[in-house]
């Protein structure tokens, strides 16, 4: 991901649970963690919804 279209480096981590999948995205220069839940079809979607939670952490920071 480039600065311009997101937050910079980011590391995304996935976790299925049953019928649902936890994304997580960590900021790496200032350790920001975020995470969002769904189902497990959802995958694109909840890695969207994640990077959006962590560009609104972010500018709160």
């Amino acid at each position: 991901m480039t600065k311009r279209e997101g937050p910079g480096e980011v590391i995304v981590e996935f976790v299925r649970n049953g019928a649902y999948l936890k994304c997580s995205v960590v900021h790496v220069a200032s350790g920001v963690e975020v995470s969002a839940v769904g189902p497990v079809t959802e995958r694109n979607g909840l890695e969207r919804i994640a990077l959006a939670k962590l560009k609104r952490a972010l500018a709160a920071h």
